[in-house]
């Protein structure tokens, strides 16, 4: 079964690749299937959104996060790249401080395919001597199942979190308003909706965070941290 979806997740890679679109923003259900071990949703009988920002903590755009997560009483998931933390440890305190939960996002934000187990390893246990949580997002949701195994045995409960919902504010090539119709169009009750606190997402992560959030409250959603 594991090697009928790994085919067809090469082909899906493919036809959108041919298409210059290389990322769903709703994730497929056999992709779930495919890595059944990984969080990809929560609690869909509760009406709660699980938010969750990679690449953090730096200065000004995080800050901006947590403003108007605060404005509207949520909580959220900071997925923070160790060095990040290293250079910003006031930003990351306050994340700390006003109650959102905390995730491993490897040290230099290194992408498992590309890199070897043990120089994974290493770097994920450099970026959890600051971080120390039992959540883990790879970066670009790539990591192989041979890292996994070794990230697991080293930190024991350890939780791989992917997302259901992608915003996609990432990418330079569409504008804030479609980043917006990406979440406001997709998400629902029990999904974990992934946006960036990076430079590079920012013009389109504060459009459309605020506008989700103001949306999503009119409609009776609450908005909870991830646990393990």
């Amino acid at each position: 079964m594991n090697h009928l979806y790994e085919l067809r997740y090469v082909s899906y890679l493919k036809s959108h690749i041919s298409t210059l679109k290389m990322y769903p923003i709703k994730t497929p259900f056999w992709l779930k299937l495919l890595y059944p071990q990984f969080l990809w949703g929560a609690d869909a009988s509760r009406r709660c959104i699980y938010l969750t920002f990679d690449d953090g903590p730096i200065p000004v755009v995080t800050p901006f996060v947590l403003n108007i997560l605060k404005q509207y009483d949520a909580k959220a998931t900071f997925f923070c790249i160790g060095d990040n933390v290293r250079k910003h440890p006031d930003v990351f305190e306050q994340v700390k401080k006003e109650g959102h939960a905390i995730g491993n996002h490897t040290f230099n934000h290194l992408m498992g395919w590309k890199t070897e187990d043990q120089v994974y390893l290493e770097n994920f246990l450099e970026a959890d001597e600051l971080l120390h949580t039992k959540l883990f997002r790879p970066p670009y949701g790539r990591v192989k199942r041979s890292q996994v195994r070794l990230l697991q045995n080293a930190v024991p409960g350890l939780r791989v979190v992917m997302w259901s919902v992608l915003s996609a504010d990432f990418d330079a090539t569409i504008s804030p308003e479609q980043c917006l119709k990406n979440v406001i169009s997709n998400t629902q009750a029990g999904d974990i909706v992934l946006f960036h606190d990076s430079l590079k997402a920012r013009e389109r992560m504060e459009f459309a965070l605020p506008r989700a959030l103001e949306q999503w409250s009119k409609e009776g959603y609450s908005f909870d941290p991830l646990t393990p």
